[in-house]
Parts: structure tokens; sequence; C-alpha cells
């Protein structure tokens, strides 16, 4: 098949239809109110990212010479004009779900969000000794003036632009001004007087609204409108493969915040001649533009005051012990003694964190390797290791510092674990470490045996709690084994000798273990023989891939894909994908678990996995997927995938048209996969229990 004649949605436009299903659910009635403004700020938040990246990332292309862009197979500048269609809709539709919908829920609960000109004249008084107490020193206020050094705006700070009228002289042009919105010194709600019960708050933009003019004396204050700036992300290192890796990556970090724009948001009230002058004055262009409503950095409602009111919150799903890990009396003795899974944020992730203490408490314990991708800033599995050290014993972490945004916070972990005595190794040029692994040698009655931990999700004891994903503690040594020669690789950088032949390993054997599993159903099916396949994963991008899922489609083979977030395959199309159906979750838990099911004419087999099938992953990481053997443990994956496919409350169906709608199942009753999951799991601990 031609991949560029397959159907095909281009990366980034099927990402903001993902981003559309996060705003469902601040749409969703039946989601409390609290978690519907906390899912606004997940919206906003996801976007920033998206343009400082991804926007940032097309504004590149367009500047590069037209030879060049020919060669691409897309048209950047037509991306970017596809892209900003979309986020204005979708910010029309954020600004009425906050204004017609969210704001009069509050006041049905007695929390009231004021404007200034509503403002009692003991609120306006409060208001104004806030400003003066709290805020005044850095408000910033700069009169915009021909010939003057332009201002610079700092990265996703919020400011107000100004219309100004000179008192004295009413007939002189009008004239302009910034003003700085320092939520980085004060909350961005503020809590004022209340006007009856309840309680009565005001958003910081509109406290420094109405005590401006006393900022400009000769002036009145004709209007005011909020802007904001946001610059690329991205790193910038002139040669990955030449010199200090970690040193350019450094020097590149203290220019992050400093980039040119790639975005300027604006009040979309603002009049024309207003919004010209400031994209004259920050050199803007009409391709940076977003048009929001009156306020933006709208992911400052993550810190939305909830007044200790727990009824508008989600039920609360404390994280279930896993007693066969967790109270054991050697967690090593019972890895040994068979397989065991722990499912987080359903389950306590003490499981994995008891792994690393006991292995550096453990006299026997006398190697400890983890790779490390994202960590909390927190980290007891890191203290661990620390502490490891400290007990005579060899412990190895592979920190990749190419992690986006988390960059700066490896590399102090990457400081304090060298200073700690830990051998640290950093990224390779040119390729991520992305696999979730970690390994523990022990001797043991005079032998050496070891034990693995492999996961879908990072050593991070804070993701832990929303992130749903998979993890195995292991000591089979057809697994243990391949695990030990991943992280010689990642040591001495030579290949293995021999291949893997039960770990799926990015750079090895990864991708095309993955065809060759999806070529295998293409010939059961042909054959008359029993062909499916379950594929959950957080994005479906790679070319490749998609071409193979759609001539499987064709001959035969049914294929049920979970994809969270981007999914560039259009299922349904007559001729290409029939035989693809594909749903996605979006609900309390971020779903981060990737899970490939094969059929196999009965014979199945089931990989967890840290890759998912975009060009990135499978081509420019180490990723790895590990099998599931326990019949137990698949059997018990399964029973998880099929309440996932069964979901008729969480899922939408993705068809390409990017209207989310929500799956229907031929079940009568509501069945909500992430919920159905955790009493599940909790019945089967009580039974153990």
């Amino acid at each position: 098949m031609e991949e560029k004649d397959m159907p095909y949605v281009h990366r980034d436009i099927s990402w903001l239809s993902f981003n559309h299903r996060v705003l469902q659910e601040a749409e969703d009635p039946s989601v409390p109110l609290f978690e519907r403004i906390k899912f606004l700020a997940i919206y906003s938040s996801n976007l920033d990212e998206f343009f400082r990246v991804r926007v940032a990332h097309h504004r590149n292309l367009m500047r590069v010479g037209k030879k060049t862009q020919k060669r691409l197979e897309f048209s950047p500048k037509e991306i970017i004009k596809g892209i900003l269609k979309i986020v204005n809709k979708q910010q029309e539709k954020f600004s009425n779900i906050f204004i017609k919908q969210i704001i009069p829920e509050l006041k049905k609960h007695n929390i009231r969000i004021r404007r200034r000109l509503d403002l009692s004249e003991e609120q306006k008084n409060y208001v104004e000794e806030y400003f003066n107490d709290h805020l005044l020193p850095f408000v910033q206020p700069v009169l915009l003036m021909n010939g003057m050094v332009r201002p610079f705006l700092n990265n996703a700070e919020l400011y107000l632009s100004i219309h100004l009228q000179q008192k004295e002289n009413p007939l002189a042009k009008p004239e302009y001004a910034i003003v700085k919105v320092p939520s980085d010194y004060s909350p961005r709600f503020v809590e004022i007087p209340s006007q009856g019960d309840g309680h009565d708050i005001i958003i910081l933009d509109d406290i420094v609204r109405h005590s401006v003019s006393m900022l400009f004396p000769g002036y009145d204050i004709l209007d005011t409108y909020s802007i904001k700036l946001t610059r690329d992300a991205e790193l910038y290192i002139d040669d990955e493969f030449q010199g200090d890796l970690i040193s350019k990556i450094k020097k590149s970090l203290t220019k992050r915040n400093v980039g040119p724009p790639s975005r300027f948001v604006y009040d979309r009230s603002m009049p024309q001649d207003l919004l010209s002058y400031l994209m004259e004055t920050f050199e803007v262009d009409k391709a940076g533009l977003l048009k929001e409503g009156r306020y933006h950095n709208n992911f400052d409602f993550f810190k939305f005051p909830d007044f200790g009111m727990d009824n508008l919150k989600n039920n609360p799903l404390p994280p279930l012990s896993y007693p066969e890990l967790e109270s054991s009396d050697d967690i090593f003795d019972a890895i040994r003694e068979r397989e065991h899974m722990i499912h987080v944020p359903y389950q306590s992730y003490q499981s994995v964190v008891r792994f690393f203490e006991e292995a550096a408490k453990d006299p026997d314990v006398t190697h400890i390797k983890v790779v490390q991708y994202r960590v909390a800033r927190k980290s007891k599995i890191m203290n661990a290791l620390m502490e490891a050290v400290r007990s005579g014993k060899q412990v190895m972490v592979f920190v990749e510092v190419k992690a986006r945004f988390d960059e700066e916070a490896n590399l102090r972990w990457g400081e304090k674990l060298e200073a700690a005595g830990v051998q640290v190794y950093y990224s390779f040029p040119g390729l991520k470490v992305h696999s979730k692994l970690a390994l523990v040698r022990r001797e043991y009655k005079g032998k050496s045996e070891l034990f693995s931990y492999m996961g879908t999700g990072n050593f991070h004891e804070g993701t832990a709690r929303i992130y749903s994903d998979l993890g195995l503690f292991t000591a089979d040594k057809r697994l243990t084994s391949e695990v030990a020669r991943v992280f010689n690789f990642l040591e001495t950088v030579k290949l293995p000798q021999t291949e893997f032949q039960h770990l799926l390993v990015g750079q090895f054997n990864l991708r095309a273990s993955l065809i060759a599993k999806v070529d295998r159903e293409i010939k059961h099916a042909k054959n008359g023989k029993d062909s499916y396949m379950i594929l959950k994963m957080n994005s479906l991008e790679d070319k490749e891939m998609i071409s193979k899922l759609y001539e499987a489609s064709q001959a035969g083979v049914r294929i049920d894909l979970i994809v969270r977030g981007i999914c560039c395959l259009v299922p349904g199309v007559k001729g290409y994908s029939e035989n693809i159906q594909v749903i996605s979750i979006v609900d309390r838990f971020l779903e981060h678990a990737r899970i490939f099911w094969f059929q196999n004419d009965g014979d199945e087999e089931m990989y967890l996995s840290s890759a998912d099938f975009m060009r990135r992953n499978l081509s420019y990481r180490i990723e790895t997927a590990f099998p599931i053997y326990d019949e137990e443990l698949r059997n018990e994956i399964m029973v998880f995938l099929h309440s996932q496919l069964m979901d008729n409350v969480k899922a939408r169906i993705v068809d390409g048209t990017a209207r989310n709608i929500y799956h229907k199942s031929t079940d009568d009753m509501s069945i909500r996969s992430q919920i159905e999951t955790y009493y599940r799991i909790r019945r089967k601990t009580e039974v153990k229990v």
C-alpha cells in the first residue's frame, strides 16, 4: 500500500481532537463542579505546551527555504491555518463553558466570581488595599511610545494592554501602555469580603484593572484588554554528536524562556487598531495570533479555591494495597515464587517504592540499575538509590536529560546522584531512552539471581496517583537476562552479542517484531483462522504501522484500538479500515498504559510497553515491550481491556470527523471502565485479605 495515498490525519490536527475530549469533560454536567474546573485547567495547560512545541515547530518550518518545504509531506502554513481555525472554535467553546455553565453553577453553591464593576464599596476598598499592599511593586507599568526600546514580554505571563487618553489634552492621539498581572507573586483567585452567605472571589486580573488608573495619573483609562505571549520551547542544539551534550543542553535551557514568540493571545473584544499596534510593537505575525476570552493562563484553574466543599469533587478512590508485596516478609522471596503485577493508580505504588528500599537495605543485594525518564521532585526511590550506595552496593542510573520540560529536574537529580556516589549515565546523542526498567542483582544461597521491574510508566511517585499504568515484578530468567542486556548496552553502547528473544527493544527488534506479529494475524485471516488484535496506546502516528493495520483490516483481521491521544489512522474507511474500531477514554485518571494483544489463532500473545506507535518511539528511542507469560495476569489484563471496550460513559468514538461522539455499547447498564476497574480490584483484594 502506498503510504502517501492512505487515509491519514495530521498528528497535530488529531491532537487537537484529543484536547477537545478534555474540554468535553469540562462541559459534562455529570462531572463534579470542581473537577470540571480542573479539566478547563488541563485543556489550557495542554494547549500552552502544544503551542510552545508543535506550533513553534511549524513556524520554524515556515522560515526555511521553499526548496526545503517542498520536501515536506505537508504545508506548515496550511497546518498552522488549520490549527488556528480549530483552536479559535475551541476557545469560544471554552468561554461559553466557563461563562454560561461554570459561573452559574458556582453561584448555586454560593461561590460568586465578582467583576470589578459589581463590587460594593467595602469590596472596592479591599481590592485597592490589596493592590497597594501586595501587587504595586510588581505590576511594571510601561507606556508604549514610538521609537522606544521594545519591552520584553515574559513567557506565558499575563499583561494588560491599556488604551489611554491624556486628561489635559483630550484631542491628542490615544496612547497605549502595558501592565503586568503579577500572578507569579499573588494567587490568581483572591477571596474578598462576601456580600451575604458564601464566598466572593475576584480574579487577579480584575484587581489590576480596577487599580490601573493610579499607575497613570495623567491619563484617563479608556479600556483594558488582556494579552499573553508564549515562546518557542525547543532546545536548539547545533550538533548533538560533537562536544559535551550535557553542557549544550544546560546552555540551551537558559534560552528557553527568551525564545521567539510562538503565540500571541489576546482578548477577542480588543479593537483592531490596538491589536495592530501590539503586533507591530512585539513583532507578531498573523500566524501567531490566537483569540481568547477576557482571561488567559487558564491553567491557573488548577488552584481554584474549593473552600472545603468536597461534595463538589470526585468521590475518593484511595489506592488499594497490594499485600502480596507490601506486607510480605521478603519482597524478593515473593517475586521469586511468582510474577506480580500492579495497576496504578487503582493500586498503591508502595510495592515499587519497597522494591527499591528493600534492595537498598538487603545485605545480599549487590547491584541496582534503573532508567530515569521523569521522576518526582521528592522521590523515595531516588533516596533509596543513594542509601544503597552508602550501604556499599553498586548503583547505576541512566538519566535521560532530553525528557521535555523535565530536563532541568533530571540534570539536578543526576548531579545529586553522582554526588552520592551513584554511577550516572546520560542521554545518547540523537536518541532518547524511554524504557521503564529496573534491575536488582542478589546473591542467594551461593547463587546470583536477578529481579526486574518493568512498567508502562515512569518511576514517579506523583504521577502514579493519577496516571493509569501497569508494572510487572519478575524473576523469570528469560526476561531478567534480557533486561540485563539492555542495561549493558546503556552502559557500554556495545551491541548485545545475542538477539533479544523475549523483549521487544527499540533500536533492535521492536518495530520489526510488531510488524511480524501483525503479518502473522494477516496470514491467519487469509487462512480462515481466528485473527484479532487489541492495541491500547497513547498515540498512533507511525505511517508504516498504520499502513500495516490497514493491510490487516483488508485481509479480514478484526482490530480494536484504544488510543487516548493522537490517532492518525482513520477507521471505517471503505477499502482500508472497515474492520478497525477506535475509541478514546478520557476520565479522572490519565490513560497511560500501552498493551498489545494478538489472538494468534488461539495461542495468544500479550505485551506491555513503554512505546506508542509513533515514529519517534519506534525509530529514535530505546523502548521496551515485555511479554506477559503468566496466564492469570494475562487474563486480568484482558478483563481490563474488555471493560474499556465496553465503556459507554467515558469512551468516545475516534473516526476522523473530530466530533468525539460518546461510545454506546450494547450493554443496558452504564459501564465506566475506570470505576469498574477500581471496584473489581478492590473485590479481589478483599477476597485475598
